[in-house]
């Protein structure tokens, strides 16, 4: 309780006395009162794969087998990659049935979606999980994102690095005045958002759009994978730049 009343006490004084003063240094009473800015830069350490399953035919069991065979083939590419069971998220397929006009509302053709996330550490295996896992044309490579495993660690450092810039400049602006750094009376810390985190749409899932009653022929098989053309073969994966956290800091110095 004590504490609140400080930091409330601590505030109106910063706002009662905020002008004439420089935006990031303010004495207020035995009070110093300094805001900083840190960083921490670190190269990615992580990318996350994301497919798309999609097909499409007049036969349930044939559609849901093709989707479900799709998922398989990436799971064992994911494993033969040497990727950990838990870096593997098959999701779930959902099936959609689209019905034909008039009043027999039967189902003309059924369409399965799904999706698939692989965590990848070692990005010399990005291009080959991307080429082997486009090759039966139904699964598309969606995007690929760079990232930190471990956000957490990285806003610490930037916040330790904000908060080690706060006390620097408080030391060396008293040092000036023959006064020392007392206690930390209060401190705000604000951490942005990460910068640097590249998500690249390299290939867009080809869903069959419009009528989706066009192109069933009235033979067997329908429209379905077996007709669709095969999917292109993704470009090679972009290099990832280096991810910057920012944190600010404002914290209130006692002054001795």
């Amino acid at each position: 309780m004590r504490r609140t009343a400080l930091s409330l006490f601590i505030l109106l004084l910063f706002a009662g006395n905020s002008r004439g003063q420089h935006a990031d240094v303010k004495f207020i009473a035995d009070t110093l009162v300094v805001e900083a800015e840190g960083k921490y830069e670190a190269d990615p350490d992580l990318a996350t794969l994301t497919f798309s399953i999609f097909a499409q035919d007049k036969n349930l069991k044939q559609t849901y087998d093709q989707a479900s065979q799709s998922m398989t083939k990436i799971a064992d590419v994911a494993e033969k990659s040497g990727l950990k069971r838990e870096d593997v998220n098959l999701g779930v397929l959902t099936v959609r049935p689209y019905y034909e006009g008039g009043r027999k509302k039967e189902a003309k053709s059924y369409v399965v979606r799904g999706e698939i996330v692989l965590k990848v550490r070692d990005f010399s295996k990005l291009g080959p999980l991307l080429e082997d896992s486009v090759r039966d044309g139904i699964t598309d490579f969606r995007s690929l994102t760079y990232s930190l495993a471990d956000e957490e660690v990285a806003k610490q450092r930037a916040a330790a690095d904000a908060m080690r810039c706060a006390l620097g400049r408080a030391t060396a602006l008293l040092e000036q005045k023959g006064q020392k750094v007392g206690a930390l009376r209060f401190a705000n810390l604000d951490v942005k958002q990460v910068v640097g985190v590249s998500s690249v749409d390299l290939y867009t899932m080809s869903e069959y759009s419009g009528d989706v009653t066009a192109g069933l022929s009235s033979g067997a098989g329908g429209w379905g994978a077996k007709h669709k053309a095969p999917a292109a073969p993704p470009p090679p994966p972009p290099r990832p730049e280096k991810i910057t956290v920012n944190a600010t800091v404002q914290c209130a110095f006692q002054i001795i």
